[in-house]
């Protein structure tokens, strides 16, 4: 049975972690013989399939207003409450007019229901839901309790009612074990594990193309210099002082290239560390105004490259984070077959390292140990190319596109048997 799938989210575009996993999803999902459309306030999918509405997205100034009044107090006000009330009405309409509009049949939630980022669109989406009984995928990639800036609230009520709402209608799916069992422990639920992936069974290019031979010109790489990246965005918990110290530790020409930008947690960090940057004589380059989930130009300025070409570019890759929810960027570095140095934050321990893949790895802090096995990765090729090798197949076993095809396929099931 095939199905007309509707994926809701607040923003489906670009190289955030969620937009790029949505579209693995969707991609899996055509394959199978399903449709898909899209529901959010920022979409780049076509027109035809998609149903773009302002106030689903978190930049939007209402919305910002509502999260402002919600997480930077504990005490809600009725005017707060009503500001809310007034835009989950709306969001309702627009999502009876999206379901109608593409005769969906399923939806998928893509961390609308987990990560409250837009309180009205989780409530408008637990209410479309119940009173329409509609079969619903909540893919849940982070968490409310996983972030502090939500642990203090005036939206109580709104979290415990709607990220996520224990619905029959809703199959939650988690990314890791931990997630799921951490949901279980708080909701009774029993969620489905599905893992991030990447396409291993087509394997990358080795060198880059000719559309991308001029990236390291243009965005600040000198001849000589390694090109160190840090392909995350620019939020506190990705720690991304310690790869500032790892660049100043190794003592080599290089550069650190940081991929994304600040996104919805504010420019202070970023401040913060090209303060730091500046303290330690590192030179780093921020080049999110480079970098697009396609190829194309910016403001006809200049080139704009995909994640692709950066990665192909990068001689080693930097993921010092203290939490993730699954870890795309380790993933990405596998697929590419680059070096690794990354943190042991706690979905690796539980979920990824037992595979048995092969990175430079530390704690709480950098040893030289850490130093000394980053710098052998920058100029020993054997030693690098046997660690790259080893985890490309590992990926290939554990997390490649043809395992999400099983996983969903799986998962349809449920939804063709009526259960």
């Amino acid at each position: 049975m095939n199905h007309r799938i509707g994926i809701v989210s607040t923003r489906l575009a670009g190289t955030d972690g969620v937009s790029l996993e949505t579209r693995k999803w969707a991609k899996v999902f055509c394959d199978q013989g399903h449709e898909c459309f899209f529901f959010a306030g920022e979409l780049d999918w076509p027109p035809e399939k998609s149903h773009p509405v302002p106030e689903a997205h978190f930049n939007h100034p209402d919305i910002q207003e509502i999260n402002k009044a919600l997480f930077l107090d504990a005490i809600r006000t009725t005017e707060t409450t009503a500001a809310i009330h007034r835009i989950k009405d709306h969001l309702k309409v627009e999502l009876r007019r999206f379901v109608e509009r593409f005769d969906v049949g399923l939806l998928v939630t893509e961390n609308a229901l987990s990560l409250p980022m837009n309180v009205p669109l989780g409530l408008a989406l637990t209410e479309f839901i119940a009173e329409n009984r509609i079969p619903t995928i909540g893919h849940h990639h982070d968490f409310w309790w996983e972030r502090r800036r939500y642990l203090r609230s005036a939206a109580e009520d709104l979290l415990q009612s709607a990220f996520p709402p224990m619905l029959p209608c809703i199959t939650h799916v988690t990314i890791s074990s931990y997630a799921a069992r951490r949901l279980a422990l708080r909701t009774g639920a029993v969620p489905v594990v599905i893992p991030n992936v990447m396409p291993f069974e087509v394997p990358p290019p080795q060198e880059p193309a000719d559309y991308a031979r001029d990236l390291p010109r243009d965005i600040g790489i000198n001849p000589g210099e390694k090109f160190i990246l840090q392909p995350t965005r620019i939020v506190p918990r990705k720690r991304i002082e310690r790869a500032i110290e790892l660049v100043r530790r190794l003592d080599v020409d290089a550069a650190l290239v940081i991929s994304h930008s600040a996104g919805d947690e504010g420019v202070e960090y970023q401040a913060y560390l090209r303060e730091y940057a500046e303290l330690l004589g590192v030179k780093v380059l921020f080049i999110a105004d480079w970098i697009g989930a396609v190829r194309g130009c910016f403001e006809n300025r200049h080139k704009v490259y995909d994640l692709q070409d950066v990665y192909l570019h990068a001689d080693l890759v930097t993921y010092p984070s203290l939490i993730e929810g699954f870890g795309n960027a380790f993933l990405e570095a596998v697929y590419y077959r680059r070096p690794l140095v990354m943190s042991f934050y706690e979905i690796y321990f539980t979920d990824i390292r037992p595979q048995g893949f092969r990175i430079i790895g530390f704690d709480n802090f950098i040893d030289r140990k850490t130093v000394e096995d980053a710098h052998r990765a920058l100029f020993d090729r054997a030693f690098t190319e046997e660690m790259v090798e080893h985890n490309y197949e590992l990926g290939r076993r554990y997390y490649s596109f043809a395992v999400l095809g099983e996983k969903l396929h799986h998962l349809m099931s449920r939804f063709r048997d009526g259960r």
